[in-house]
């Protein structure tokens, strides 16, 4: 990350650390938006900072920030490469902030086409189109060599394919590894089609981030904001290859930055490792958590939303759960210390269960409490998701794990 976008950053390190739901969110989507303007080596401006101060704050609306941005830039008259470059930082970070501050995504190829035109509507003329010429980039961390990316012709077929793939795929029964290596093969599968042209890294990386979230994971910290730079570096390295000098695809570094996402390693995520035959001192990257630690014993506690009134608005697990508990990693992504979340987890499993079916084999009766203090946790922590999401009283409404969910449940059933 470079020093004036880390600084940029850092301003908002509060928020993210210890700020409230609503300004935690704001600032998490407004440091990602900026830290995502490494990918390309850009600086955002002074004023971006303020304005995105502004939001987090509650004074404007994203919508307000977002047009206060644009119309900025409609002022100036003396411009030069440095102002145009900061311009489209600043507009392209505002454009990401707003997409990041909504849950929605489209998982087509249209919908990744018209993820590239907002980010940069008022940026690239091209905004949204599929280039029609062939590319290739110098890249540093490959001595100046270049990844050999897919030629025009086949981009949308490629798209078409990739996505379609991973839509039909299912993360049952998979473990946190295999999650972390199908996740990382299918984001740098679609990286190498480089479907425009510019643009792609930070288009990638917002849909990545959006798919994620759709599988139940909470993307709220700083891997893409301070290390945007490795993630774009690493995707390189997964797509090159060169026989003459021995050097095969390596998918290592972009697992190392997506098991430090979403198992909570420790990897230390420099491009300096990523290197093609680096120095001595830089071929071991070191992964900082591999200490042996003991986890701590978490005694059972409930979650500030399940503070009971009634003997059935929160039901005490078992001794059997609140042991699971003290023996899951509470530095994994998929940990929680709730009991009633890890019941229905256990309890859905591979099904799709109504609200009927839940707390018949949770042993509730009372449907208004079961609501509050078990299902909408599990929700809110994307442990589970609604059949039809879109139309949550829908009469045919079920309920199943994301793949969060799965990784916990395949977790709890290794440990018993």
């Amino acid at each position: 990350m470079t020093e004036e976008n880390e600084k940029r950053y850092d301003m908002f390190d509060e928020y993210l650390r210890q700020g409230e739901p609503s300004k935690r969110e704001a600032a998490f989507a407004w440091s990602t938006a900026i830290g995502l303007q490494d990918v390309d080596r850009l600086k955002t401006s002074d004023y971006l900072r303020e304005v995105a101060t502004r939001n987090i704050e509650g004074e404007i609306t994203m919508d307000e920030a977002h047009r206060l941005i644009h119309s900025y830039y409609k002022t100036k008259t003396n411009r030069t490469a440095d102002t145009e470059a900061t311009e489209e930082a600043d507009k392209a970070a505002a454009n990401i902030s707003r997409i990041l501050s909504s849950d929605t995504l489209d998982f087509s190829t249209n919908g990744y086409k018209a993820l590239h035109r907002r980010i940069f509507t008022g940026v690239f003329k091209h905004a949204g189109q599929i280039r029609d010429y062939d590319i290739t980039k110098r890249e540093l961390v490959l001595n100046g060599d270049t990844v050999r990316y897919l030629n025009w012709e086949d981009l949308n077929r490629a798209l078409d394919y990739d996505i379609a793939e991973e839509r039909a795929f299912s993360y049952a029964g998979l473990s946190g590894d295999k999650t972390v290596e199908h996740i990382s093969r299918f984001v740098s599968g679609l990286w190498q089609i480089h479907a425009f042209g510019e643009g792609n890294t930070r288009t990638t990386a917002v849909f990545t981030i959006q798919y994620l979230r759709s599988l139940g994971f909470v993307i709220d910290n700083d891997l893409f904001s301070k290390h945007a730079w490795y993630f774009r570096n690493a995707l390189v390295r997964a797509n090159y290859k060169n026989a003459a000098q021995g050097i095969d695809y390596t998918f290592t570094y972009l697992e190392r930055f997506f098991r430090n996402l979403l198992l909570g390693e420790q990897w230390v995520l420099k491009s300096r490792y990523l290197f093609v035959n680096p120095p001595a001192e830089y071929r071991d990257q070191p992964r900082l958590d591999i200490s042996p630690q003991v986890t701590p014993q978490v005694p059972p506690q409930l979650t500030p939303t399940s503070t009971p009134t009634s003997t059935e608005q929160v039901t005490r697990t078992s001794t059997r759960t609140s042991s699971l508990i003290s023996r899951l990693n509470p530095n994994s992504k998929f940990y929680t210390n709730d009991e009633n979340t890890i019941e229905l987890v256990r309890v859905i499993g591979d099904d799709e269960l109504s609200i009927k079916e839940l707390m018949s084999r949770r042993g509730l009766k009372q449907r208004p409490n079961f609501i509050e203090y078990h299902l909408n946790p599990a929700l809110h922590s994307r442990f589970l998701r609604r059949k039809y999401p879109d139309n949550p009283n829908h009469p045919r409404q079920r309920y199943l794990l994301t793949v969060k969910g799965r990784m916990l449940y395949n977790e709890l059933s290794k440990q018993e």
